[in-house]
């Protein structure tokens, strides 16, 4: 028995080994793909910031372009007013014919004439500003549109009104930069990789666009502040000067998978100790109940292989009664008949739940000292304390599977004393509950296998099954309800078991 118990202890520790290399390579692996899949969400991160940078840099260098050609447009249009204030009045001797060139060259500056009366004589360069088919309302809204803007030429002796507004082309730029401001705008967060992104103005405050946040978390200031200071804490946020916008910030943060990635291995790892565990617990129920059905049909085949020869020694000693045999001897043939009987009793109960009353405690262990008596070395004390003041005590159990309990006990102890030493038992009660302590002066018990003591098959002797102790506990916590356990031990000092039973069988 020692050697399968060592070999079952070796194979435990390679199947935990080899647990544990499985566990580590998975989560090893695990681990780098998560820190893969992070390395580079980080680098497209990065290269989307390069590009946030980049093209905030394009539109404020489109906008000094812009502001150039915006420039010459509208000397465009203050040399075209000239150009027909001189027709108005014209210095004296000087040639027109360039000026008037100038003017019908004129190819996108909007223009609108009108005579005294408000009736409309001539347009140019109107564009889309209004169709072909425009009512004289629609005009005069153009007319009043452009007096608002640009001050009007008046050639009194004609009676002629000169509207003009910016160029066409100059509309055009400010259309093409207004678009170019949007398109920045929608694809700085529309292409954000993934990772959420909001845009705010300058004092954190309004927020102009976002994504892959989810609203409701940024729909009140307290809301909106508190997730832009997260954002920081883990990104600086990127600063842009948008063209007639001023100041913008874009804040960002870890996508959603990234995220989730650093916390995949500690889930799968957890995954992993909850697999094992069930699966533990389920064959350890496995194998508890292939025990109890092991233990059973022993106990039972026992019990039926001794009622055979017990019966027929019984009737041996009915015949040697009427043969008239020494009376002595048969007294002493009657008592061993009587034990098997008792013996054949416990087996029989084992697998069935046994009858408990209420009986008297102290009876019960002054009759398992009595029995041990004849049976050790007379080297051997056994000393009774508690039990003569407290003779009434009682206490919820099954007198013939306690006395077994307790033989096992005291058995142990003598063995563990090698015939010679002193076994103390000690009877004492906490509340409801009755405590019988054993406690011997044998050779004690290493401390690193205490944890085995009542597991079956172990055993520090040289000849034995190691099921003693486990017997014991499945009589005293699964037929009786109580408890026992290794008190202490100390090795060359001795060992004390307590047991606890119940006063009421509650």
């Amino acid at each position: 028995m020692p050697s399968l118990r060592l070999n079952k202890q070796r194979w435990k520790h390679v199947l935990l080994i080899a647990a544990a290399v499985i566990a580590g390579a998975t989560l090893w692996f695990a681990s780098d793909i998560s820190r893969r899949v992070r390395n580079e969400e980080m680098a497209k991160i990065r290269v989307w910031t390069e590009a946030i940078a980049q093209r905030s840099k394009l539109v404020n260098y489109t906008e000094q372009l812009f502001k150039e050609l915006e420039a010459e447009e509208r000397q465009k249009a203050d040399r075209l007013a000239d150009a027909y204030r001189i027709i108005d009045n014209p210095p004296d001797g000087m040639d027109l014919t360039f000026v008037t060139d100038y003017l019908w060259a004129n190819k996108t500056v909007p223009v609108l004439i009108y005579n005294n009366s408000g009736e409309k004589l001539f347009s140019l360069n109107l564009g889309d500003a209004i169709g072909p088919d425009a009512t004289p309302e629609q005009y005069d809204v153009l007319r009043d549109s452009m007096a608002s803007r640009f001050d009007p030429i008046i050639f009194e002796e004609e009676g002629h009104i000169i509207f003009y507004d910016e160029s066409l082309r100059l509309k055009e730029l400010k259309k093409a930069m207004t678009e170019l401001i949007s398109s920045f705008v929608s694809e700085t967060v529309l292409n954000s990789a993934s990772v959420p992104v909001i845009l705010t103005d300058s004092t954190k405050t309004i927020v102009i666009e976002s994504r892959g946040i989810d609203h409701s978390a940024i729909d009140t200031p307290e809301k909106l502040n508190r997730r832009l200071k997260s954002m920081s804490e883990s990104d600086e946020p990127i600063e842009v000067n948008l063209p007639g916008e001023g100041l913008r910030l874009v804040f960002f943060e870890d996508s959603y998978v990234l995220s989730q990635m650093q916390y995949y291995p500690l889930i799968q790892l957890i995954l992993i100790v909850v697999f094992l565990i069930v699966a533990y617990l389920v064959f350890s129920s496995f194998r508890r109940a292939e025990q109890d059905r092991v233990w059973v049909g022993m106990a039972k085949e026992t019990a039926h292989q001794l009622g055979t020869p017990l019966s027929s020694l019984m009737a041996w000693v009915a015949l040697l009664e009427v043969e008239g045999v020494d009376k002595s001897k048969l007294d002493e043939m009657k008592k061993d008949v009587k034990r098997l009987h008792t013996v054949t009793d416990r087996f029989s109960k084992i697998g069935s739940q046994p009858e408990l009353k209420s009986e008297n405690l102290v009876l019960a262990l002054k009759n398992a000292v009595a029995y041990m008596r004849p049976r050790i070395s007379k080297q051997v004390e056994l000393e009774l304390i508690g039990c003569d003041t407290d003779k009434s005590l009682t206490a919820h159990f099954n007198p013939s599977l306690l006395s077994w309990v307790l033989e096992n006990l005291l058995r142990n102890a003598v063995d563990a004393m090698e015939g010679k030493g002193k076994i103390t038992l000690s009877i004492n009660t906490i509340g409801d509950k009755a405590i019988v302590d054993i406690e011997d002066t044998g050779k004690g018990i290493l401390r690193s296998d205490t944890r085995n003591v009542f597991t079956p098959g172990f055993t520090t002797k040289k000849r034995g099954w190691g099921l003693g102790l486990s017997l014991t506990k499945r009589i005293v916590e699964e037929y009786h309800g109580g408890s026992i356990s290794l008190l202490r031990s100390e090795p060359g000092v001795g060992t004390t078991f307590r047991i606890i039973l119940s006063k009421d069988g509650k």
